[in-house]
């Protein structure tokens, strides 16, 4: 099969489109010696789409006679018991995490405080400063190193390729048991190493992980079949269930059950419904109060369900977060600095981000790259205790790391408390410490510092999130505006204005608003401060996307992800559906030969063939219509993992035995790792054997006439959740087929009030 199109289009500025016939930069091509490593203008082959269309066959209606209403409910009640264990297994997971830091990090910052204060007056603080380096190098080489050798996918918080899997694009391993091992493991020994990273963000991925392999019954990682729930093995509800994960993982990191069903619907899943919603909220309930419970136990406050998530914002009481009309501008201002910060934060780290796909390939250089990474954080903040003598009076300090370096006595270095101590903790200083503990050069240097480590850190091949070192930076800068707006009007609260800076820098970097909102009003326990926050990640969102896109559509389109967008090319009703989809295409007879099915499938690596009758001979000038040829009269579509199992189980109808025990749990077993073609034997005169398509294939697949228009082929795959459409002519005969690479080819652009159209080139070298 050829990929040849009719005619190829682009490019459109200024909301006018126009055609093309040489563009050197966007055009499409096949050439992919001329492809540009790191570049947003290209799509990678190696991604294929989940099949979330439910394929009503012959066989899945005789097993929907066979089961009855029963069955239906039983299923439905297990879904329920599915998502009650999510939650729970995702908040163990992420009690794991935080007690692991927790008491890590005690040991670390212990030990390291303790040396500084035996070098303070004896002029070894070489010594401190070796230590720490030990302290965070040693965690950083081992989490770099799994994630690097062992299971890549693991790195950075795993919300791109959570949205991306959600999406319909199949992410390979990113749902494995093992993934999930590394990127607790990675989570730990980055934090623990001194990083600008998080653990929240990736509990997002963690709960997506457990979600995707108790659904199932089954792991591929061990090789171990449970034997049960072997009813959701399909891509459309195992869908579902990681949504609820995702949302879940939100839950336990924020202690915001509502929080986390928005972000999985505004961040994540790209196909919702009202039953979803209910089973997602309470996976995030169970994710939250599991997590609390066990949480304020082990912190001796039992029955007190004081710790509601991984990140403890800390009690802001009602008038903290009074606010008074005059501020609201200072709030749009705020996030107008929020969305110029995040937007200079996304450029940079896709400029470095390209830079690390050129040059930093081998894996040897990604894990020396982490390691200097974890040098330079550590250095920098140890020259930052010991150049800015920002010294306070005993009593104020917020940490019980706080050290005497360079002060006198009763007094302790309040730059050294914030870098001995985890990030959230950070956070946490700059929301609620005293007024008189923070000065304006200590917010100054450590924002700067920290904003610039973050944009360097990020992408490493290490497991770390975003939030945390964007909450960390946008805190501090937030502060410093509310000192500045306390000297104009006294008795302002310096801690409000932290809070809304920290949600101007996140909102600005990942341009989250609705989910965000939530998730620090459920944080913060205080929801009249709704307003305001809505204002200033509305207005960051805004002028972020004015510049650059978010840090993770970033991401994604360096990846090569197809990832298909809400809403289809504008002003493209002139594109038609034989301009855009692939053809010739591999078709089979509604009765074919088991010779002909593996010659195929292992000429051609499709996902799914049209069955046809009176198939036409491709190579007669006859058979053209409109520059494609026609293939036959459409029957149905099969599906390439349907014909490896009918293979396999050598479902042929000679073989009349064979056909006894077919049912949807044949086809259920290797789900979703089916057999390689080359892998199946089959006897030479075997090969001369028919399989009967008909009972197997999906009897109405959707379709498009060739006239159809892109914005149509669009909506139709994006609401669907499609794979495939079929493209047939007046007659109804097959021409050609379209898949989500066929679409998502054509990119919506926007910069600086300008919008465009670009077609991307797809290479299989990414």
């Amino acid at each position: 099969m050829n990929r040849n199109r009719s005619s190829s289009f682009t490019t459109t500025k200024y909301g006018t489109m126009s055609r093309y016939s040489n563009n050197k930069i966007d055009s499409f091509s096949e050439n992919e010696d001329t492809v540009p490593i790191g570049s947003l203008n290209i799509l990678s082959a190696k991604y294929e789409s989940l099949d979330y269309e439910v394929v009503e066959n012959f066989v899945y209606r005789d097993e929907e006679r066979k089961k009855g209403y029963q069955y239906v409910v039983k299923k439905n009640f297990v879904r329920w018991i599915i998502f009650f264990w999510i939650g729970v297994i995702t908040a163990t997971v992420g009690i794991i995490i935080d007690l692991s830091i927790e008491n890590i990090a005690d040991f670390k910052f212990s030990h390291v405080k303790q040396y500084i204060e035996e070098c303070n007056q004896k002029n070894c603080l070489w010594r401190p400063y070796i230590l720490l380096l030990v302290y965070n190098v040693v965690p950083v080489l081992i989490g770099s190193t799994l994630v690097a050798y062992v299971e890549p996918v693991a790195l950075g918080s795993g919300i791109p390729q959570v949205k991306c899997y959600l999406n319909g694009i199949k992410i390979p391993r990113l749902v494995r048991i093992k993934t999930l091992f590394i990127k607790v493991i990675g989570v730990i020994t980055t934090v623990v190493g001194g990083m600008c990273g998080g653990k929240e963000g990736p509990m997002i991925h963690a709960g997506a992980v457990i979600a995707a392999g108790i659904s199932q019954g089954k792991s591929t990682t061990f090789n171990k079949d449970f034997g049960v729930l072997n009813y959701f093995r399909e891509d459309n509800e195992k869908r579902d269930f990681v949504s609820g994960g995702a949302a879940a993982g939100v839950a336990a990191a924020f202690g915001s059950p509502v929080g986390g069903v928005l972000f999985s619907l505004e961040e994540g899943a790209s196909f919702w419904n009202q039953g979803l919603t209910w089973r997602i909220f309470f996976a995030s309930m169970i994710s939250t109060f599991t997590l609390n419970v066990v949480l304020s136990a082990y912190h001796g406050h039992p029955g007190e369900l004081t710790y509601w998530g991984l990140l403890n914002f800390g009690k802001f009481n009602n008038f903290a977060l009074s606010y008074e009309i005059f501020e609201l501008p200072i709030f749009v201002i705020m996030g107008i600095i929020g969305g110029l910060t995040g937007a200079l934060f996304c450029h940079l780290n896709y400029k470095l981000t390209v830079f690390r796909m050129r040059h930093l390939v081998s894996r040897w250089k990604k894990v020396l790259e982490a390691i200097l990474v974890c040098c330079s954080t550590a250095t920098v903040g140890f020259l930052l205790m010991l150049w800015r003598n920002d010294c306070k009076p005993s009593g104020l300090d917020p940490t019980k790391y706080a050290v005497q370096l360079n002060c006198n006595d009763g007094e302790y270095n309040y730059m050294a408390s914030l870098w001995l101590q985890v990030p959230e903790a950070s956070v946490r200083s700059f929301f609620h410490d005293p007024e008189e503990s923070l000065d304006v050069a200590t917010l100054v240097y450590f924002a700067i510092a920290y904003y610039l480590l973050t944009i360097w850190t990020y992408g490493l091949s290490v497991s770390a999130g975003l939030f945390i070192p964007c909450l960390a930076t946008g805190a501090a800068w937030g502060r410093l505006i509310g000192i500045g707006v306390q000297f104009i009007f006294p008795g302002a609260d310096v801690g409000k204005y932290a809070l809304i800076g920290a949600a101007s820098q996140l909102g600005g970097a990942v341009r989250m608003t609705i989910s965000l909102t939530v998730i620090l009003i459920e944080a913060t326990g205080n929801i009249t401060f709704g307003l305001p926050l809505m204002i200033c990640l509305l207005t960051a969102k805004w002028i972020g996307d004015y510049f650059t896109e978010s840090i993770y559509d970033i991401h994604i389109q360096l990846s090569g992800i197809p990832l298909m967008a809400w809403d289809p090319p504008p002003l493209s009703s002139n594109i038609y559906a034989n301009e855009v989809m692939s053809h010739p295409v591999a078709v089979f007879k509604s009765k074919e030969t088991v010779g002909q099915i593996i010659d195929t499938l292992k000429t051609y690596t499709y996902n799914g063939f049209p069955v046809v009758d009176g198939i036409f001979n491709l190579d007669s000038e006859e058979s053209y219509c409109n520059n494609y040829k026609p293939n036959g009269r459409l029957r149905g579509l099969i599906l390439r993992s349907q014909l490896i199992v009918l293979l396999q189980n050598k479902v042929f109808n000679e073989v009349p035995s064979a056909w006894d025990n077919v049912s949807l749990t044949t086809f259920r077993q290797d789900y979703p790792r089916y057999s390689n073609i080359d892998s199946i034997e089959i006897l030479e005169s075997e090969r001369h054997y028919t399989i009967d398509l008909l009972r197997f294939m999906n009897p109405s697949p959707y379709i498009v006439q060739h006239m159809a228009s892109l914005p149509r082929i669009f909506r139709l795959f994006r609401a669907m959740g499609l794979r495939h459409i079929v493209v047939v002519n007046d007659s109804n005969e097959v021409v050609g087929m379209v898949t989500r690479k066929d679409l998502t080819r054509y990119r919506v652009w926007r910069h600086r009030g300008t919008l465009g159209v670009v077609e991307l080139r797809i290479s299989a070298k990414l």
